[in-house]
């Protein structure tokens, strides 16, 4: 199982980017989908521009968007002792360098 990180917020940006593409290719203005979903329309922008919204206006989008079930795979069961065995695996790696030393090449004491 491959495992990325991103952080919360690019996380937020991308499920707000993979809904408002689904709204699109539905051709579902912004008012219409608020409307169907009952969530307000300023709820839908902020979302759509920040990746703000509570979890059960995401719920009530995705119905309205057809992929509520997208939903089941969050968290189940079948993936959490990979995760785990992910988890353990990277924090077993290495940690990456943010600074160069400014050593490389020379002696020490030069």
């Amino acid at each position: 199982m491959a495992f990325e990180l991103i952080t919360i917020d690019e996380a937020k940006v991308g499920i707000a980017r993979r809904f408002k593409t689904r709204r699109l290719a539905m051709n579902l203005p912004q008012r219409d989908l608020a409307s169907r979903a009952g969530v307000s329309l300023a709820s839908l922008k902020r979302f759509e521009r920040e990746g703000l919204i509570s979890l059960s206006s995401l719920l009530r989008l995705a119905m309205a968007l057809g992929c509520i079930n997208d939903f089941d795979r969050l968290a189940s069961e079948s993936v959490s002792s990979q995760v785990s065995q992910s988890l353990d695996a990277l924090l077993e790696m290495p940690k990456a360098r943010h600074r160069a030393t400014g050593r490389q090449g020379r002696k020490h004491g030069s």
